[in-house]
């Protein structure tokens, strides 16, 4: 499951390299960051569910909040959002 969830979003930041503003092309650069760290910590589990995805992104952005400007932090949440609903 990881290596699908992994796959759904390389194309999903490809797709805003390719045909995304700046902004696009900034939150999704942004998110695929912590969203790799993230599965890093998930493959430490046995099993894993998209709830744990879930939980683990919104914690691990959540922290990182405090790096970014408000109109940023704006971007990357409208991304996650984007994101979550294709890992869906």
């Amino acid at each position: 499951m990881l290596e699908r969830w992994d796959e759904i979003c390389h194309q999903w930041v490809a797709e805003h390299l390719e045909s995304g503003n700046d902004d696009e092309v900034f939150a999704s650069g942004y998110l695929q960051g912590h969203f790799a760290v993230v599965l890093a910590g998930l493959e430490q589990q046995d099993s894993v569910t998209l709830d744990d995805l879930m939980a683990g992104m919104a914690s691990h952005l959540e922290q990182a909040r405090s790096e970014l400007e408000p109109a940023d932090w704006a971007l990357v949440q409208g991304a996650w959002a984007e994101l979550a609903q294709r890992l869906a």
